[in-house]
């Protein structure tokens, strides 16, 4: 294959080709680096450090070399700007944190690295990971003299979701084989969905947190996206294990291959299907591509079983009280004194705390600290909070009973394709669009978003799979036999 077309490569066949020594890791980074700049009308990408990154290039080489490489020894691959990087900026898309560098990077991008992999640069996204759209984006992207809103590949006058847009535009664009990206309600399988892309968030606690910048600390989880089941699968068998030294919410579960049992066979399999996830919200284009991925599943020899999840609806006002209680609290360290941004001119110290935030929030996360601060404020903390944690118990006990009766769940990851830019001003119609991937966030449980087909203007559709605790094997094995037998994520945006 010719080196002009590396970037029709996912990450396992490129893999392959570098330990074949076919291409070398220096020439994939190249490759991938020109691509983000030929691309970068996207916005896709906030930072880019060339030197960096063909030094980290060079190191993989002489590892393969040495016949020392992993898996993915050498594969390039892009970090959303939520991961501190040593090498790079990190700035969480926000004003706040413009021009801040780590001093060590997030444990997810560590493991990573000593995988071998190659970081070509950290991604676009909302806010402190603060929208559904990534129009929350404050800082310039690369190309760009101030802050964009990321373009989706399919059509660039659309938004590509939220708030892993950055992470979800770079894989469906071919601008890297595969991304990391976060997931607290929604923000990597939505952005899968309407980019047409693969992107799972793993049972909470699976990736540590450690050097993740925390938006809300109960439902924050880090994740891998990419084109196909099988690159997700070998990302996420790396980011995954214990890290009960750093990150107190890290659980000691051993990492593990969740690309060992790929070709399983899934005749057999019970898919639930929620009838609360197909119900008036869900638009006719989404629904039609939904059934007839279900259909599929259904000659592949799975079961469909109807289930109920009867607290579905309750999911966004459960989210919109815990997560916006949480943000208000863990953003109360950004206050212009020891790190990111702070005002020139103030009186005192409690006018600087008032000036630097107002300078150094966007109006979105303004709005969530605002939220969480009145909800655990006296006299509404048990009125608020506390009835909320309450539900969130029952939205997870709703899990556990369907999943007596079925292996995985399934339903549309959103419940239109991707709206235009600007196209929802109102900040209540963001929120609702999270409504099918809130539930299994506030129970913990893995998710799954897969390339199901196109709706109306030939956008993506994705299909959610919602697997029990740890069922990441299952949901990645259940989706990689769906890809072998349809190629929707095989399928790229014109002009790419």
């Amino acid at each position: 294959m010719s080196n002009t077309e590396l970037h029709t490569l996912g990450v396992a066949e490129l893999a392959a080709q570098l330990r074949a020594k076919q291409v070398s890791a220096l020439e994939a980074a190249q490759h991938f680096l020109a691509r983000a700049r030929q691309h970068q009308n996207l916005g896709a990408f906030v930072s880019i450090n060339e030197e960096a990154t063909l030094a980290q290039a060079r190191a993989a080489d002489a590892l393969i070399a040495e016949g020392r490489g992993g898996k993915l020894a050498g594969v390039p691959i892009a970090h959303k700007d939520i991961f501190v990087t040593k090498d790079f900026p990190t700035t969480a898309a926000s004003k706040m944190l413009e021009g801040y560098k780590s001093p060590f990077d997030a444990t997810v991008v560590k493991k990573l690295a000593d995988a071998g992999v190659v970081t070509l640069g950290k991604l676009n996204c909302d806010e402190f990971a603060m929208g559904g759209a990534n129009e929350n984006s404050a800082v310039a992207p690369v190309g760009f003299d101030s802050a964009q809103p990321v373009r989706n590949p399919w059509n660039t006058e659309r938004v590509p979701g939220g708030s892993s847009g950055g992470s979800a535009a770079a894989v469906a664009a071919r601008l890297a084989p595969a991304v990391t990206g976060t997931d607290t309600g929604g923000s990597i399988r939505q952005p899968a969905s309407f980019c047409g892309i693969t992107g799972i968030k793993p049972t909470y606690g699976r990736a540590s947190r450690y050097g993740m910048i925390a938006f809300a600390s109960s439902l924050d989880q880090a994740g891998p996206m990419g084109r196909s089941a099988e690159d997700c699968a070998l990302l996420l068998s790396e980011m995954c294990g214990p890290d009960l030294d750093r990150d107190s919410t890290s659980l000691d579960v051993p990492a593990e291959d969740f690309s060992k049992n790929l070709n399983d066979s899934i005749s057999g399999l019970r898919i639930g299907i929620p009838a609360e996830f197909f119900g008036e919200g869900l638009a006719a284009d989404v629904r039609a591509a939904v059934d007839a991925a279900l259909k599929e599943y259904e000659k592949l020899g799975a079961k469909l079983v109807p289930i109920s999840l009867p607290r579905t609806e309750l999911s966004v006002p459960v989210y919109y009280i815990l997560a916006p209680a949480e943000a208000s609290s863990n953003l109360s360290r950004f206050d212009g004194v020891k790190f990111g941004h702070r005002a020139k001119n103030y009186t005192d110290l409690v006018d600087m705390y008032k000036k630097t935030r107002a300078e150094g929030f966007g109006d979105e996360v303004k709005r969530r600290i605002m939220i969480g601060a009145y909800v655990l404020s006296e006299g509404y903390y048990d009125a608020y909070y506390l009835q909320a944690q309450k539900i969130r118990r029952m939205i997870a006990d709703d899990f556990q009973a369907a999943f007596k009766e079925c292996d995985v769940i399934a339903g549309a990851a959103a419940p239109t394709t991707a709206w235009a830019i600007g196209g929802k001003s109102d900040p209540v119609s963001n929120y609702l669009a999270d409504i099918f991937t809130l539930p299994a966030s506030l129970a913990g449980l893995p998710g799954l978003s897969l390339p199901a087909g196109f709706g109306e203007g030939g956008m993506p559709v994705g299909l959610q799979l919602i697997g029990n605790y740890f069922g990441e094997s299952r949901l990645l094995n259940a989706a990689h036999r769906f890809q072998q037998a349809t190629d929707f994520h095989l399928r790229t945006p014109a002009g790419i």
